[in-house]
This record gives C-alpha cells, sequence and structure tokens, in this order.
C-alpha cells in the first residue's frame, strides 16, 4: 500500500501563496507518481449462460496479416479469393451500453497486406438492415450518431500514439492521430486512404486500403509488430459500442494501450514521406472595412509542403499560407468581466495543435474546475489574427515528432504588416518526456516579437514547465508552473507575472473527485495565449457518485457538489461558488443535468454588461439554477434545452438556448440555434440574443455545400457564410466561398468576400 504525505506551506489566505510551494510540490508530486503499481485482477463471471469479461483485466488479443502479391480492388465486396485465406477477426465485447457482455450483432474482420498497402475488411451483420444509421457522407463526419467500423493502428507498438480511421455504412470516411494514449487527438490529420462501403441484406461491408506511405513505421525493421483495435457502433437500440480489444466504458478506440496486436507484417515500402500541396486563390472583397477602397480583387499562390525527416519526425512548411475557406467564428454573448475564448478552426494550426497545448488541459471523463478556455500559454488564434480580422501571413514551418525520448514540436511563423498591424515572428518550443512508465515531464518556450522598424516595436516571452501523472489507472495527477516577460503590455503592471497549478483527481467506475489549486499573477502576460481571468488563487473541490442503473430507461446517475474559492494577490475574497447537481444519462443517449448555484462576487471596479448597462463595485451575493437537455444525436431529429436564472449582480438574468439538428437523410441536414437572454439590474431592462441557422448537403463523398447565418442583437449585424467544397482528387480541393457581414440596422456592407481556391495534392 502506498501512503500519501500530505504537504501544506502557508502564508495568507491559499497554499499556493509561498513561492517555493508550485516548485515544491512538482517536484514531490512526481517523486509519488514512480512508485510501484501492483495490479488488481478481476475475474470473469458468467451471467444468465452469457460470460461477461472485465475489460482491465482480460488479455489483449493477437490477429496476423496474410500477405499477398497483387492488390486488391477497393470496391466494398470482399470477393476476391484472398479475403478467405485469411484470419477471422471476431468475438467483440461491448464497451456500452454493457460493459462485457458480447455484442449483440457479429463483426468478422480480416487483415491483409502487400508491399504498399495494408487492407482491412469488415462485414458488420444486422439483423435488420433497415435500422443501419447514417446522418452523413461528408468527410470527418461525427462518429459519435451513426453507425461505424473503426481502426486503430499504433505502428511502433509503444502503447501511446496511433492512427485512427473510421467508416460509415455509405463510405464517408473520418480519421485522425491519437497521442499519449488519447490525451492528445490531431482532428485535422488527413491520411490518404482509399476505402468503400456495401450495404446487403446481411448487414454491410467496408473495405479499406491504407497505404504505408500514410503511416509512419520503423522501415528498418524485418518483421513487425504493430497495435491493433477495431470498434463497431450500432447507434439503433441501446447505443451499442464493442471492441475486439475488450474497453472500459470510460476509454475510446484512442486509448492505444488497450488494444491488441497485429503480427506477421514485413517487406513494406515506406515510400519517400513527402507531400507537396500547391494552392491558387483568386478573391474579391469590399465593405467598409476595406479602408479607402471600394473593392480589393486579389490572385494569389502559395505552397504546402509535408515531409518525413525521419520515421517519427515530420516538418510541415507553409509559403503564403491561407485560411480564405475556413468557415467563420460562431457569435457568443459575453455576460462576464472577462475575455471570451474563441477556438482555432484554421487547419494548418489545428494540425498537432495537441503537442504545443500548455495549460488548463482537461482530461476525459474528469471533473477538474478548468479548461483551456480558461488559461491556454499558446493559443494559435494569436497568430495571424488581430481582433478577430485575418492578417497576412507570409509563411513559416512547424516540426513534431518524437526525438530520442523526447516529444518534439517546434513552430515558427512570420505575420506581414498592414496599415493597421506591424509585421511580427511567432515562435513556440514544446518539449516533454515520460519517464518510469507513469510521469510525464514537460517544458515550452515561446517569443512574439516585432520585426518591423516600427514606433513600440518589442517582444514577450512565455516559458513554463508541467508535470503529468496517471497512477493506479485511476488518479490523475496535473501541475505546471509558468512565466512571461517583456517590452509590451503588462510590463509595466504591478503584481506577479507568474502562474501556476496542480490538480489531483480521481475517477473509477463509481467515484469521481478531484481538488485543483491555481495561481495567475496580475501581470502574467503570455501575449501569445490566452487568460480568462489574472490575479487570482483558486481553490476548486468536487466528489461526485456513479450509479449504474439496470432497467430499460435510465444507463447513469451522477450527482455532484462542487467548490470554488477565489481571492486576489492580497487574500480577499473575490468569488465563491458552491454548486450542487445531477447528471442523468439515459439509455437511448440523451441527458439531462440539473444544478443549483449559490454564488459571492466582488467587484472591485465596475463592468460594462454588452454595452447596454453598467455594474458598479460592490459585494454581490445570489443564487442560481439551471437544466440543459441533450437528445441523443443518433436520432433524425435531436435538440438541446437549456434554461438557466436567478440573481444577477444586484439583478436578475434569464437565460434560454435551444438548439435542433434535423437529418433526415445523409444528405442533408439542418442546425438551427438560439440564444435569449433577458437582463434587469434595477432599471432598463435590456434582451440580448443570438440566432443562428445552418444547412449542409452533401452530394456525395466528394462534393459537399453548406449555408451558416447568425444574428447578433447586440451588435445588429448578420453574418453570411456559404461553401462549396468539391474533392477532385485525395486530399486535393476546390473551393467557393462567400461570406458577408451586415449591419441590418441601417444596411450597411461591413465587410463581403467571394473567394476561389483550388490546391492539388502530389504525394511520393
Amino acid at each position: 500500500m502506498l501512503e500519501l504525505t500530505t504537504i501544506f506551506i502557508w502564508r495568507g489566505a491559499h497554499p499556493l501563496g509561498t513561492s517555493l510551494f508550485p516548485l515544491k510540490l512538482f517536484l514531490y508530486l512526481g517523486i509519488i507518481s514512480v512508485f510501484p503499481l501492483i495490479p488488481l485482477h478481476a475475474q470473469d463471471v458468467v451471467k444468465d449462460g452469457i460470460t461477461v469479461v472485465d475489460p482491465e483485466s482480460v488479455l489483449r488479443p493477437t490477429a496476423q496479416a496474410v500477405r499477398i502479391n497483387s492488390p486488391i480492388s477497393v470496391d466494398g465486396f470482399l470477393d476476391e479469393s484472398v479475403w478467405q485465406e485469411s484470419e477471422i477477426i471476431t468475438g467483440f465485447i461491448q464497451s456500452r451500453p454493457n460493459m462485457g457482455y458480447p455484442s449483440r450483432e457479429n463483426t468478422v474482420v480480416r487483415v491483409l497486406y502487400d508491399e504498399d498497402n495494408l487492407y482491412v475488411g469488415a462485414i458488420m451483420y444486422e439483423k435488420d438492415p433497415s435500422d443501419i444509421t447514417v446522418h452523413s457522407l461528408k468527410r470527418d463526419f461525427s462518429t459519435g450518431d451513426t453507425d461505424i467500423f473503426g481502426v486503430a493502428i499504433d505502428t511502433y507498438l509503444d502503447r501511446r500514439n496511433g492512427f485512427l480511421f473510421g467508416v460509415n455504412p455509405k463510405g464517408a470516411f473520418a480519421d485522425l492521430q491519437g497521442f499519449d494514449n488519447g490525451r492528445e487527438i490531431n482532428f485535422a490529420w488527413d491520411g490518404v486512404v482509399s476505402r468503400a462501403a456495401h450495404i446487403h441484406e446481411e448487414g454491410w461491408t467496408v473495405e479499406i486500403a491504407i497505404p504505408f506511405t500514410t503511416l509512419r513505421f520503423d522501415p528498418t525493421k524485418i518483421n513487425q509488430d504493430w497495435g491493433l483495435n477495431f470498434l463497431r457502433r450500432i447507434r439503433r437500440g441501446e447505443k451499442e459500442d464493442s471492441f475486439w480489444a475488450p474497453m472500459d466504458r470510460r476509454f475510446g478506440l484512442e486509448s492505444i494501450s488497450l488494444a491488441g496486436k497485429l503480427t506477421g507484417l514485413s517487406g513494406m515500402s515506406s515510400g519517400l514521406n513527402l507531400m507537396v500541396k500547391p494552392y491558387v486563390l483568386a478573391a474579391r472583397s469590399s465593405g467598409e472595412a476595406l479602408t479607402g477602397k471600394d473593392s480589393d480583387k486579389d490572385i494569389n499562390a502559395g505552397l504546402d509542403i509535408k515531409y518525413g525527416v525521419s520515421r517519427r519526425l515530420t516538418l510541415d512548411l507553409t509559403y503564403l499560407t491561407d485560411f480564405s475557406h475556413v468557415e467563420v467564428d460562431r457569435e457568443q454573448l459575453n455576460l462576464t468581466r472577462f475575455s471570451l475564448f474563441f477556438p482555432e478552426k484554421r487547419d494548418f494550426f489545428v494540425e498537432n495543435a495537441g503537442i504545443f497545448e500548455f495549460g488548463d488541459v482537461r482530461e476525459r471523463g474528469y471533473r477538474l474546475g478548468a479548461s483551456l478556455r480558461d488559461f491556454k500559454l499558446f493559443h494559435s488564434r494569436r497568430i495571424g489574427l488581430e481582433d478577430g480580422r485575418p492578417v497576412p501571413v507570409l509563411g513559416g514551418g512547424r516540426l513534431t515528432g518524437r526525438v530520442g525520448g523526447w516529444d518534439l514540436g517546434f513552430l515558427n511563423m512570420q505575420t506581414r504588416s498592414t496599415n493597421d498591424v506591424t509585421a511580427q515572428n511567432f515562435t513556440t518550443l514544446r518539449f516533454r518526456r515520460t519517464v518510469f512508465g507513469a510521469l510525464q515531464l514537460g517544458g515550452i518556450l515561446m517569443n512574439r516579437e516585432v520585426t518591423d522598424d516600427a514606433p513600440g516595436a518589442g517582444f514577450n516571452r512565455s516559458f513554463g514547465a508541467d508535470l503529468y501523472a496517471r497512477i493506479f489507472k485511476n488518479m490523475v495527477i496535473h501541475s505546471y508552473i509558468a512565466g512571461t516577460q517583456g517590452s509590451t503590455r503588462g510590463n509595466e503592471e504591478d503584481g506577479s507575472r507568474r502562474a501556476a497549478r496542480v490538480s489531483v483527481a480521481w475517477r473509477d467506475k463509481f467515484l469521481d473527485t478531484s481538488v485543483m489549486f491555481r495561481t495567475i499573477g496580475r501581470a502574467f502576460n503570455p501575449e501569445m495565449g490566452f487568460i480568462r481571468r489574472r490575479g487570482i488563487y483558486q481553490t476548486y473541490a468536487t466528489v461526485g457518485f456513479y450509479r449504474r442503473q439496470a432497467n430499460a430507461l435510465l444507463n447513469e446517475l451522477n450527482p455532484f457538489v462542487e467548490v470554488d474559492y477565489i481571492t486576489n494577490p492580497q487574500s480577499v475574497l473575490e468569488t465563491r461558488m458552491g454548486t450542487a447537481g445531477l447528471v442523468t444519462s439515459f439509455i437511448d443517449g440523451s441527458r439531462l443535468t440539473l444544478k443549483f448555484s449559490d454564488r459571492l462576487e466582488r467587484l472591485f471596479d465596475s463592468f460594462n454588461v454588452l454595452g447596454a448597462q453598467n455594474v458598479s463595485s460592490g459585494l454581490y451575493k445570489f443564487r442560481e439554477g439551471s437544466l440543459d437537455f441533450s437528445s441523443s444525436r443518433g436520432r433524425k431529429l435531436s435538440t438541446v434545452v437549456s434554461l438557466s436564472g436567478g440573481g444577477y449582480y444586484g439583478g436578475t438574468r434569464r437565460t434560454i438556448r435551444f438548439g435542433g439538428l434535423w437529418k433526415p437523410n445523409y444528405h442533408f441536414s439542418f442546425d438551427l440555434s438560439a440564444q435569449f437572454n433577458r437582463i434587469d439590474l434595477g432599471s432598463d431592462p435590456f434582451n440580448a440574443e443570438v440566432y443562428s441557422g445552418r444547412v449542409e448537403y452533401a452530394y456525395s463523398t466528394t462534393l459537399f455545400g453548406s449555408g451558416f447565418i447568425q444574428y447578433n442583437g447586440i451588435t445588429e449585424e448578420l453574418i453570411t457564410n456559404v461553401r462549396v467544397n468539391f474533392i477532385h482528387a485525395p486530399l486535393s480541393d476546390f473551393f467557393i466561398v462567400y461570406t458577408e457581414r451586415r449591419n441590418v440596422n441601417n444596411g450597411t456592407i461591413l465587410d463581403r468576400q467571394l473567394s476561389a481556391k483550388f490546391t492539388k495534392l502530389w504525394s511520393f
């Protein structure tokens, strides 16, 4: 048994008040996390004549790939005779809803390969093929609301990193990379993969050909063993997920450490690992945002290059980078006194973004009190965007991968100057290493520097170290220390330029509990990051319980309580909030959440609410309640409803949010959302609302169109975004995009752009 000694170093009102506490605790947690773990193995049991396995103790399965001499025609029909010569892979086990039980439908998988490709063929048997659920044809579709067959491949058998592929019954394809056993997901990664699917009277069949040039592996090894797992997702009825290598319900296909093994591989060709993707862009812009111009015409060309420097290291280069095809941001209403977070959508920065994450990282299945929407030391939206408006990017490069035992991420980008913004260079170096199997140590260095010889030229630097450990399988420890320096804004402010956090969380099948301490100095100013709130000491704690329900309606009940306590550097209480809640999960995938909060807020300065009314400084105590319901997204019609309200800085607030998604078939989807707020601060009550509507149409798996329209009642702006995308070759696109921002009150066109973009990928 491992005994943990509690450390308390106290100054003022918060244990992080001492300057050495974060470092001491950082090192202390590193020491305790290396103690050996003695696993406890549960035994399989028999219920009603059915063997129920324990996913955590069952042996990982093994399969053998069979080599063939000629390529297979990927058409969705497993009619080549060589398929019958391969090993049969079956025996899928449920993770949801009945963990450990055999899948209610049979799945048969076979694996072949030749010099250039890995082939996966699978038959998903269905008692009634009319029940097969498909909602989309677009690439990288949402995999949670449709029937899919998924594949996870760990080419280095390191039990940490892998490639993930998913195909639905209509042949739509999704792919991504998982790192660090699923803690980080690279959703933007795209591989050159051939696939086809076919629905028939016995169910549906999928056929996949994955070129070895798409996968990264060690070509020097003669005989290869890879990690392998398969997922079968059934969206009818009880919404089943089943795996070839069994999974606990807390984990998914990205949990590479729990995969099985594929043997029998040898003599594969890795190619040059080089991809070149040029683009040509024609655009026309107009509107008030074009200072001194009625319109602006532009024809540009640029280039992206991806090169495998080594078997585990990838270099991405970009020149005259363009993001005109990216969808516009979703409008938000800020009812707080803090900054709003907008996620990154630009594909160059989204790809491999996980390696650069540093801050309040969330952990799947854990309630930790903060997220990257609160503290993100590196936020790529600071590059090439100023107040949400594009800034021309000259180019840059990114190097990511593994060197020795180190995970490495290096980014350097150069922007060009405009009439309003100076040219700047952005550099980030991220590194981390796993030691003792359970402990991960890392660091980050960042620099933003004005490269123009202009008044106010300066720099801003950020740096930090972090620790992550998972021990006893269920305990997660996360800690970081960070600081900033610079010659630009924030340097002249009083207060600490440091930030630190430590969180410890436990999650098992029944219990969810965590505690978090965090401090952010008033002068802490990472200009390449996002900080929601500065000048605070924060303590957060929560405890919750999970109760499985054995009935036809409910799946799980999760009651919880949490406490959030925030002071300023002078130990004066600023925020105190206690919350009690209940999360109810239903067997059909829907969820109901009830929360009630008692809150105290002390304001030292007044703030303005949406430009409508001021909230004066002072002490405020109020209570809030909320009800949130989300139906299963596996249905043709799904809804999200949120009702909340109560006190609000001496007045009241009522909020209604609604979202509806209708998918009549796999060609069309209609998405409507609305948020309505009624705010009464004692005089001149006002409303604040945002409405949006989106329609998507997929003619096939290569031709898509979408329209996205939003209305912001506060700014009285109507934002329209129309996109057409034709995939004319693998990872090669033709885009037509129209974007407009209009003031509804006076009809003024604030900005408008029509662009056409052509890309072509060459792979070597």
